[in-house]
């Protein structure tokens, strides 16, 4: 649901207000009573979606994530054993040179 910003033109309060797309316009502030209420023009008609489900991630099922996160602590583990016979391997090409 979009929310508009409104400004009264007697009190100068300013709030935002959630309605729905074909609702009327609000003429009458909260405030003082008086019909002095505008609309603001500008960034505050949008649409806001807050909360999850709106990504395709956000439906995924319990045991897809118990697989994608095992998939993930693999591919962290073969990344440090990779990095760990680079390392060993360099020590080695390091000793020989020294020779």
């Amino acid at each position: 649901m979009p929310h508009y910003d409104y400004v009264c033109d007697n009190c100068d309060h300013k709030f935002e207000l959630y309605q729905s797309i074909t609702a009327k316009v609000r003429r009458k502030c909260p405030e003082c009573g008086k019909p002095k209420l505008r609309r603001l023009i500008g960034p505050g008609a949008a649409i806001m979606f807050k909360g999850s489900g709106f990504y395709q991630t956000d439906y995924r099922s319990e045991s897809y994530r118990k697989g994608a996160k095992a998939a993930k602590k693999e591919k962290d583990s073969g990344k440090e054993k990779s990095q760990k016979k680079a390392k060993d391997k360099g020590d080695k090409t390091s000793q020989g040179k020294k020779k």
